[in-house]
This record gives structure tokens, C-alpha cells and sequence, in this order.
């Protein structure tokens, strides 16, 4: 079974960066799935996607927190879509999920750039 280049280059999320993520893009207004899918993707330079299989449990356990809420609306296409917003709660979750990343981010890279002579 060979693995196609886009396959090979893909980057598998945790559930608690999916969430992070999705409470970023909402950040910036109310948005629909397929909307919250395509900011990931298009923000992350094509490099995260998000399939629907991860996407609409996140946000439903997102909702289910409090952290999101969503409401039936019209696309710009006028069909009938759920539209989701961050919360007060979601923002302050956003904040404590940012401090949390920056700290694994700054360990993982003085591991990475460490000098093996000093260990």
C-alpha cells in the first residue's frame, strides 16, 4: 500500500488542540462547520485539515462545556446551516489552553535544540 505525498505529510491532532483551535478561529466571529474547517486549513498554510469526523464531535463536546454555542442560520447560499460562537466561558478556556500550549511548545523546543555535550 503506497502513501500518497498529502498522506505522508499529514499532521494528526490532539483533541485538546482541535478544541483550541476551533475556539481561536471563533475568535474571530460566528462560523459554520464547513467555515471553522476552512480557516484551520487555509490559516495553517493547507498543512492542518480537519475531516467532519472530528470536526462535529469536537464542537458538539465544545457545546456541551459551554465553551460554544450554536444557532440555525442561512449561508451566504442561503441553506440552512448551524453557525457556532465562542462563549465567555470558551474564551477564558482559549486563554488557559494558550498558556498551556506555549509552555509544551518552549519545552519541546529547548529538547530539541539542546546540546547533547551538556547532558
Amino acid at each position: 500500500m503506497t502513501q500518497t505525498p498529502s498522506y505522508q505529510n499529514r499532521i494528526e491532532l490532539l483533541q485538546g488542540t482541535l478544541d483550541m483551535l476551533i475556539l481561536r478561529t471563533l475568535q474571530w466571529g460566528a462560523q459554520h462547520g464547513y467555515g471553522i474547517s476552512q480557516a484551520i486549513r487555509i490559516n495553517s498554510g493547507d498543512v492542518l485539515q480537519v475531516e467532519t469526523g472530528s470536526l462535529y464531535p469536537a464542537l458538539h463536546r465544545l457545546e456541551r462545556q459551554g465553551w460554544v454555542r450554536s444557532e440555525w442560520k442561512l449561508t451566504e447560499s442561503k441553506q440552512r446551516a448551524k453557525y457556532y460562537r465562542i462563549t465567555a466561558l470558551g474564551k477564558k478556556q482559549l486563554l488557559s489552553d494558550q498558556t498551556r500550549w506555549r509552555t509544551i511548545v518552549d519545552a519541546i523546543a529547548a529538547i530539541m535544540q539542546a546540546d547533547p555535550k551538556r547532558s
